[in-house]
């Protein structure tokens, strides 16, 4: 054995426990690198477990209370529609619709019996058969009710669920039904303003995935609920007392084609989507297309005084008929005498106003019906619209006479109404909307077709008219209401029926300075009592008085200290 010296001893015993140390820092280094991993391990499975837990916490919402009950909601969400003063017309609600994933479905045969005492109306066999299939997925009923829910829910019967859907709700039911339109099943417009919305943007908003559980901002509309309601509710009295079959009412704001109201009966309820499929409860204002009847004469008599075929103290001659092609054309109540233009338009004569379309021609006519919108479709937001019925070209003689009193020619309701707007607004069209319009904004899209003076003569021919001829029964104590009738036969198998009218009243108010026109149709009136008549003088001329006298207030048109109708005559009354 050999002793070393020991300095070397000592060299070789710190090498000996450098080594050892070296060895522990390296298993150390080890040891830390299992933990690591180890840890690392356990982060990822509390990840994972973190996920699945932010999953399940984001469907807890949806999950109904166990097996067969999952919930998803599926159906496009809609934004709001309220009217002018944000009062709600359309909303969506949550409501629940059933389904079954027949794969899932241990017996179908007692599923489907059991399912059958809570909707007695499902076909049972049908059921059966669809319960019976190997299919991942199946609608069983569209909306059901809460407590028809928790029925199904207490037969807990593996594979039926609920899928929470929105359901658009109308709070107002029918009331402005026509305006709002409807929605399918699965929350798709399919009328009126609910379509629009849909083609606007809605639908590319759907598709990009921004309008499902979203809060979208509501669509304000043109509409005064209060005046919608007014308006409906005359309709109805006036379809009641007069036995009519229908009726059409519309308010416009003369100065931005805003349609503050419009109603058309019968009409429906968009919460019942059976109803709105009914023909006979089509948009009469929109998609039908009527003879307006005498409501023409006002457009004849701007055409002839702005084209300067008349002037307004010029006379025509209505002694006797006017002959035209083996034609006769007659006044109802003949003055048989020479009248004023003035004259022709209270006393609503055939005569006279035939008398003016052929001094003016033909041509000039059918410039200014034009320029009125009668030659073409109306285009609004609502997609219902009706196409008018107009004469070839070139137009006969004969042809031209009867349009000039408003046969032989069929427009919209609402064509009518936006073309009388011009006629008293100061002579400019501005096409109609059901959204909201400032003046400003209105006059960017409006065109002139009238002289602004020919406008202030057509506003004191429809006053004299309330005054002192057949619109007499539209006078409203403590406002200027101006207006022109008109009566049209229908035609009834080819022929005009002296038994079937479709009655007219074209109204604005204040005459002094319009803001609002008025527009009534009566389908078919009868005579309010027996051994009178039934014409729009006696008919839909107090149907607008009642609205004008309702709605007036709410819109912010004071009355006259004094009644208006003692008052002097105006300017015009010297030409009578």
């Amino acid at each position: 054995m050999t002793i070393q010296p020991p300095a070397t001893a000592w060299r070789h015993a710190r090498r000996a426990l450098g080594a050892a140390a070296g060895g522990a820092r390296q298993g150390d280094r080890q040891g830390k690198a299992r933990v690591l991993l180890v840890l690392a391990g356990f982060g990822l499975l509390y990840a994972a477990l973190a996920l699945r837990l932010t999953v399940l916490g984001v469907a807890s919402a949806d999950w109904k209370d166990g097996p067969g009950a999952f919930a998803q909601s599926a159906s496009m969400s809609r934004p709001d529609i309220v009217d002018r003063n944000g009062e709600t017309l359309a909303t969506d609600i949550k409501t629940a619709s059933l389904f079954a994933e027949p794969r899932r479905i241990v017996d179908p045969d007692e599923a489907s019996e059991q399912l059958a005492t809570v909707f007695p109306d499902l076909d049972r066999d049908r059921l059966r058969r669809q319960l019976a299939t190997n299919s991942a997925f199946l609608y069983l009923k569209r909306e059901i009710t809460p407590r028809q829910q928790q029925q199904v829910h207490s037969l807990g019967i593996p594979g039926i669920g609920f899928r929470v859907e929105n359901k658009r709700f109308y709070p107002g039911g029918p009331t402005a039904g026509h305006i709002l339109g409807a929605v399918n099943v699965d929350n798709q417009g399919i009328a009126g303003i609910e379509r629009y919305i849909d083609s606007s943007y809605l639908n590319d908003l759907a598709a990009a995935g921004f309008a499902t559980q979203r809060a979208l901002e509501p669509v304000r509309l043109a509409t005064d609920l209060r005046v919608q309601h007014a308006v409906r509710n005359e309709l109805a009295d006036a379809m009641a007392r007069y036995h009519a079959i229908a009726a059409v009412g519309i308010v416009m704001n003369v100065r931005t084609g805003e349609i503050v109201g419009m109603s058309s009966l019968p009409d429906y309820d968009p919460n019942d989507r059976a109803q709105v499929l009914d023909k006979d409860r089509m948009n009469r204002a929109t998609v039908g297309v009527f003879e307006m009847g005498s409501t023409f004469k006002g457009f004849t008599a701007a055409m002839a005084l702005d084209s300067g075929a008349a002037r307004i103290n010029e006379s025509f001659d209505a002694t006797s008929g006017l002959a035209i092609g083996g034609f006769r054309i007659n006044d109802f109540h003949g003055k048989r005498r020479w009248l004023t233009v003035p004259e022709v338009f209270i006393y609503s004569s055939n005569i006279g106003t035939g008398r003016m379309v052929l001094k003016a021609g033909t041509d000039v006519q059918r410039d200014y019906f034009s320029r009125f919108g009668f030659l073409s479709e109306l285009r609004t937001e609502l997609p219902e619209t009706g196409a008018p019925i107009v004469p070839k070209l070139p137009w006969s003689k004969i042809s031209s006479v009867t349009m000039a009193f408003g046969h032989g020619i069929s427009v919209s309701p609402l064509q009518t109404a936006a073309a009388g707007a011009a006629l008293i607004n100061g002579g400019v069209y501005v096409p109609p909307t059901f959204l909201p319009r400032t003046e400003e904004e209105a006059m960017q899209v409006a065109h002139r077709v009238l002289k602004p003076e020919t406008s202030d003569y057509l506003r004191h021919l429809f006053r004299l008219n309330v005054i002192k001829g057949s619109g007499k029964r539209a006078s409203v104590a403590g406002y200027r209401v101006g207006g022109k009738t008109g009566t049209a036969e229908k035609v009834v198998n080819g022929r005009y029926s002296s038994s079937k009218r479709r009655n007219a009243f074209l109204a604005g108010f204040p005459m002094d300075d319009p803001r609002y026109l008025v527009l009534v149709v009566l389908d078919e009136p009868e005579p309010e009592k027996p051994g009178i008549g039934a014409t729009a003088g006696l008919n839909t001329a107090p149907a607008v008085a009642g609205i004008i006298r309702r709605i007036a207030p709410m819109l912010g048109v004071e009355p006259l200290l004094i009644d208006p109708e003692e008052e002097p005559a105006m300017a015009l009354a010297s030409a009578l």
